[in-house]
């Protein structure tokens, strides 16, 4: 990764997808990718800067679809959109070696993965719509890398920072990841203080009253 890559990962250390999904809503920025989940319940958060690869259906002669990941950089998310499309996969067990060897982050796919014993083995993360034993090799290939892309109703363009764990995948802009690290550190800090008011007796509502607990992924307030 860049400096600036490097940059805006740290702006999000210790945080998690609830965290940044409430300071999303707080700032109305969209990113959430909805139907898309960790292929157990995996234990770390995953931040990293997205390499966007967009498929298709195949043509004649069928394209590649897997040799884009040359290109992508240690410490990458490769973000995959193959139109959440569950007849047939654009991840397997190659795909999980060879991105293990290069050190990318984690993928993420609207679509689905095969081959999913190597990536729990190798706790290589993986964030899909599911999984399914049939190739997309002659059914679809890379139509573009590093454009915009749709991934469960979240857009992502290339270099944006992806935030993923056990909840599930949040992608923030890349021109507001500091808007919203910065948003989220302050909701976590009010709930780390709700959390030391029911420890010391408080009621859970007095001390949500107390602190706005209410209002705090609230747009505009």
């Amino acid at each position: 990764m860049k400096a600036q890559d490097n940059e805006l990962v740290a702006l999000f250390d210790g945080l998690d997808t609830p965290g940044v999904s409430d300071a999303m809503d707080r700032l109305g920025i969209p990113g959430q990718c909805l139907g898309i989940a960790p292929l157990d319940n995996y234990r770390g958060t995953v931040v990293g800067p997205a390499f966007t690869v967009k498929y298709v259906s195949c043509g004649q002669p069928a394209g590649t679809v897997g040799d884009f990941i040359d290109a992508v950089a240690a410490g990458d998310v490769i973000v995959i959109d193959n139109d959440g499309r569950t007849d047939c996969t654009v991840w397997g067990d190659i795909m999980t070696q060879y991105a293990g060897i290069r050190k990318i982050a984690a993928t993420v796919i609207d679509g689905v993965c095969r081959d999913v014993a190597k990536a729990l083995a190798d706790s290589y993360p993986l964030f899909t719509r599911g999984r399914f034993m049939r190739t997309g090799k002659d059914r679809v290939e890379v139509a573009a890398v590093n454009e915009p892309v749709s991934v469960g109703t979240a857009r992502v363009c290339a270099r944006d920072i992806v935030v993923a764990d056990a909840n599930g995948v949040v992608v923030v802009p890349r021109a507001r990841a500091r808007d919203v690290a910065e948003a989220a550190r302050r909701i976590e800090a009010t709930e780390s203080r709700i959390r030391e008011q029911i420890v010391a007796g408080k009621t859970l509502g007095e001390a949500r009253a107390t602190l706005g607990y209410h209002t705090l992924q609230r747009k505009g307030i």
